[in-house]
């Protein structure tokens, strides 16, 4: 495949391809249940937590339901799945408490420093996610990544959410980039790379969790892979 020459502009997605969400959300529990002193081991409330917490992110990108509606619903239902009795002013407080425990760990992806620092050199580089507002800002800032970005959109500020064009049109706009000229890096196949493809933007998909791509698409599983691209 190519190289593509016309970028000058790199738009990533920041949860589950730049910021390691599994580890540091593993962190946040880990902290919040000592804290509040519940008697689930950890490791089988995340197997049940993990698949319910991406269908409620499917559910909350496709607007079906709110930003609290997911983050009562994923925990008051994988503590039902465990047959856990939970009253709901503990799940009330756990979702604060998690919220407020997500961004003090903040591991990154191998290879995530060094890569931005190469880009940044030749490229423009953006955030566009999906995540919340209050909590985005505030892991860019404290992994130290923050100082690569020229803009950051989020789907709170703008009122929509991926793989909603109006993002990605709001994004280009804020960042003074075309769709020639941009490239969207990111790990969900639905939101980030059809959703950028819809408009035309170029796309490589981060695909360490093995998402299904199709055959033409540019996949990487190593960040630094994407400097072979471009």
């Amino acid at each position: 495949m190519s190289k593509l020459t016309n970028i000058k502009h790199i738009f990533f997605d920041l949860d589950h391809t730049l910021w390691d969400f599994d580890k540091n959300s593993e962190l946040a529990f880990k902290h919040i249940f000592e804290k509040n002193n519940i008697a689930v081991p950890l490791h089988e409330f995340l197997e049940v937590y993990k698949p319910i917490n991406f269908r409620y992110w499917k559910y909350y990108r496709e607007s079906k339901i709110t930003k609290e509606k997911l983050r009562y619903g994923r925990l008051s239902n994988s503590f039902s799945s465990l047959g856990f009795g939970i009253d709901k002013h503990m799940i009330d407080k756990l979702s604060e408490d998690y919220i407020t425990h997500l961004p003090d760990n903040n591991h990154l992806f191998e290879g995530t420093y060094d890569l931005l620092s190469e880009l940044s050199k030749n490229y423009n580089l953006h955030i566009i996610t999906n995540g919340f507002e209050e909590v985005q800002h505030l892991k860019l800032k404290r992994s130290k990544i923050d100082c690569f970005f020229q803009t950051i959109t989020t789907s709170e500020s703008v009122g929509v959410k991926k793989p909603d064009p109006r993002i990605f049109n709001f994004a280009l706009a804020q960042a003074g980039a075309s769709i020639e000229n941009s490239l969207m890096i990111g790990d969900t196949y639905e939101a980030d790379i059809l959703g950028a493809r819809a408009l035309g933007i170029e796309t490589i998909l981060f695909n360490y969790h093995l998402a299904e791509a199709q055959e033409g698409d540019r996949v990487v599983m190593r960040l630094l892979e994407i400097l072979e691209h471009i």
